[in-house]
């Protein structure tokens, strides 16, 4: 009885062993397939370098490129369309073909996205870091591109200009970035694509001059008065008389105009306003 008593402890602890061997087998699989570098669901494009591995057939492993029509070419099944996939999909794509034309029985693919090219974004003017950025995700939003770049300078403007291509077709749209947040419209933070253009203009400035305690160039801020716009210049020094203000103003002939403007007048883009001296 005791012998056999010890034998089924044996056997049991064996089983213990086994479960926790492939316990920890799964865990290490789960961990290898997670990719901590957050492009698991990038889409591939042109000109993106990859490195294609498949499990025990050191033969198969290549290091490509995505051509201009979003294809590779692999060993034993030629032209693979990669274009739009993710990662993982393209993992799919490849072990399918490999299966399929009867090569390997079940193909384990690895792909490991060595240099991004494709599906770039560019983002342009004033932005802290200006350049190409690629899309880490299906689903980037203009926000997370502006991020990417630094955040708007001080000098930019509150809307940026996207242009691109949907469905064949020129795109155009101005977003209100502010308005995405204090307004609370998601809806606007679009979805960008590959090859899309984020610009942000210089903001619309006015001009002061004359007797002012800060002669000089000012940003517009929305709804600003004259009052406000004097403000921003230090008010009139000494000399000066805030009764007494000459407004130099581009008309829709594209002449100057000038006029006498109220403290309430709301400001222009490119207004000239000149404090004119006291008279007492």
């Amino acid at each position: 009885m005791a012998t056999l008593s010890k034998y089924i402890y044996s056997v049991v602890q064996c089983l213990l062993v086994l479960l926790l061997s492939l316990a920890l087998g799964a865990s290490a699989q789960d961990q290898a397939n997670a990719r901590p570098d957050g492009k698991s669901d990038y889409p591939l494009g042109a000109g993106d370098s990859l490195r294609i591995q498949v499990y025990q057939n050191p033969d198969l492993t290549i290091e490509t490129r995505v051509s201009e029509n979003g294809a590779i070419t692999y060993p034993l099944i030629g032209t693979v369309d990669l274009s739009g996939l993710s990662v993982a999909g393209a993992e799919k794509r490849i072990a399918q073909a490999l299966q399929k034309g009867g090569f390997l029985q079940n193909p384990q693919v690895t792909i490991a996205l060595t240099q991004i090219r494709g599906n770039q974004v560019s983002v342009l003017g004033q932005v802290a870091r200006a350049g190409r950025f690629p899309l880490e995700t299906v689903n980037t939003r203009l926000s997370d591109m502006l991020a990417n770049a630094g955040g708007i300078l001080a000098s930019g403007d509150d809307v940026a200009i996207v242009t691109g291509q949907r469905n064949g077709q020129a795109f155009r749209k101005m977003v209100d970035v502010p308005a995405l947040f204090l307004n609370n419209t998601p809806g606007l933070d679009l979805v960008l694509q590959g090859g899309d253009t984020v610009y942000v203009h210089r903001a619309p400035q006015f001009y002061i001059y004359g007797e002012a305690q800060r002669p000089g160039s000012y940003r517009i801020e929305r709804g600003m008065s004259f009052m406000q716009a004097l403000a921003q210049g230090g008010g009139p020094n000494a000399r000066g008389n805030e009764q007494r203000l000459r407004l130099h103003r581009k008309g829709a002939d594209g002449r100057m105009v000038q006029s006498e403007p109220l403290l309430t007048d709301l400001v222009q883009p490119d207004d000239v306003l000149y404090v004119k001296e006291s008279l007492f």
